[in-house]
């Protein structure tokens, strides 16, 4: 049986205080289709986004960081070498490393670099759609491009045995998104379909577990609070006049930056998050 936990306004407050107090500096390792966004995005979060992406650059900036976000959306060999010099610094000093595996399942290619980051790099946070967490997983799933395709019913199972395997806490996004450990498989409602009009989401969610998780000492914690604040913003931005995809993504950056501790603090959240594993 579900049961709900919870998480209230205040908490969630809490949490995007604790950002706007320590600014923490995030590094993100990212795909060129989305830099501009990821870095708007982590500045109107209050977090300072760096973009070094280049090795040497990559482990010299690790040792500055609060929090390192790997994206795989595109992966030439030097922005790889980089995430493994990035990551051998950032391991070292306890930074907390957030993995994205943009499009992992579609190509032979993409397997190899996520299974070669998996065997040296102990991630605090896993997100990926339901396609990619599943092929992680090694779970069967269908991949299109860096899309996810295909019915997962067993998404909650197959996020928590990834959880399990790697020491992460996993987010699975989808219509709703699921956040697991080890134990437990939480279902979160928050967000809205708009989100997935715009390219380049998927990549912001991302940056913005990095941007929780460098001001949270909790994985688990981080990984709601970020996923639930980014679904209410992304809920937010649909309530602002838009006319399209391109008005909603700038309304969806002003819904963010907008997003402040007063105004989350007296938010209703029952029912948001629910136990279903």
């Amino acid at each position: 049986m579900a049961d709900q936990i919870d998480v209230t306004g205040a908490e969630l407050a809490d949490s995007l205080q604790s950002i706007a107090d320590s600014e923490p500096l995030v590094q993100a390792l990212t795909n060129e289709v989305t830099m501009n966004d990821v870095a708007n995005l982590t500045l109107h979060w209050d977090a300072l986004p760096v973009m070094a992406d280049s090795p040497g650059d990559a482990g010299e900036m690790a040792e500055l960081a609060d929090a390192v976000l790997f994206n795989t959306g595109q992966v030439p060999e030097t922005k790889i070498e980089a995430m493994h010099d990035a990551a051998r610094t950032a391991t070292e000093r306890g930074v907390p490393i957030v993995f994205d595996p943009v499009g992992v399942g579609s190509t032979p290619t993409r397997a190899s670099v996520a299974q070669a980051l998996l065997e040296e790099v102990e991630f605090s946070i896993i997100k990926g759609n339901y396609g990619e967490i599943s092929s992680l997983a090694g779970v069967e799933a269908e991949v299109k491009g860096v899309e996810s395709i295909g019915d997962y019913d067993d998404i909650e199972d197959t996020a928590r045995s990834l959880a399990d395997s790697t020491g992460a806490t996993v987010v699975a996004s989808g219509v709703e998104d699921v956040v697991a450990d080890s134990n437990s498989a939480y279902r979160l409602t928050a967000g809205h379909e708009m989100l997935s009009t715009v390219v380049g989401t998927g990549c912001m969610l991302g940056v913005t577990l990095a941007a929780f998780r460098g001001a949270l000492e909790d994985d688990h914690a981080a990984a709601v609070h970020g996923t639930l604040a980014f679904g209410i913003a992304g809920e937010r931005a649909a309530e602002m006049a838009h006319e399209g995809p391109a008005s909603y993504r700038s309304n969806f950056h002003d819904a963010v930056s907008g997003l402040t501790p007063d105004s989350v603090t007296h938010l209703e959240l029952e029912g948001r998050v629910e136990r279903v594993v």
